[in-house]
């Protein structure tokens, strides 16, 4: 199991951005967090101006660019009136359920609790909370989570939600090839700007 810390590791060190484009690149990757960027800023000035934004299309986006599937990634808010973590995607796990900031057994309230981004690739074989796993959240079949990122999103340092990357099937060699600190970097790359735009977009 592989562990980071936001502020010693990748503080000030991410690559600068490319021009907006598709594509699933680590460069097209970059171009998608000035797009997110730049929604946020267009919000930010006028939210009744500013193009409809999809979080379930960003998350089909943040989907390509790391190679996984669109239910393969999951955007939690957190409500601090209720303490607990809540889905805004997929949207099959909108009304399922909350996630308690004091859950034990979650690895999405650790890393809401602790501020603090992790790898694992050995997610099925450790204990953990499966209920969400159940749920089908697209044409395939629910299959359990095998490989796993799990980040906070920020604004400034304040944890307002959680991006979860994922790797599922039946077993560690048919989810695909394990998660790198690179993949780390990607996603961490996109959390302050999904910060603002949950500002805007996610309600408690």
């Amino acid at each position: 199991m592989i562990f980071f810390t936001i502020t010693q590791q990748f503080a000030g060190r991410l690559p600068s951005l490319a021009a907006i484009s598709d594509g699933a690149t680590t460069g097209k990757m970059m171009s998608l967090v000035t797009e997110l960027e730049h929604l946020a800023d267009t919000l930010a000035r006028d939210a009744n101006s500013a193009p409809p934004v999809s979080l379930a299309t960003v998350a089909e986006r943040i989907a390509k660019n790391q190679g996984v599937k669109p239910g393969e990634v999951a955007i939690l808010g957190l409500s601090l009136r209720w303490r607990h973590l809540y889905f805004l995607v997929p949207e099959a796990l909108k009304h399922v359920g909350h996630i308690p900031l004091t859950s034990n057994s979650a690895l999405a309230a650790r890393t809401a609790r602790e501020s603090r981004p992790e790898i694992n690739n050995a997610f099925a074989s450790v204990k953990h909370a499966t209920v969400f796993e159940g749920v089908k959240t697209g044409a395939e079949a629910a299959e359990a989570i095998q490989k796993i990122i799990s980040a906070p999103i920020l604004v400034g340092e304040k944890v307002v939600g959680v991006i979860q990357i994922s790797r599922k099937g039946p077993s560690t060699k048919d989810a695909g090839p394990d998660f790198t600190p690179g993949d780390l970097g990607k996603v961490l790359a996109l959390c302050k700007p999904l910060g603002r735009l949950l500002q805007h977009l996610a309600s408690e």
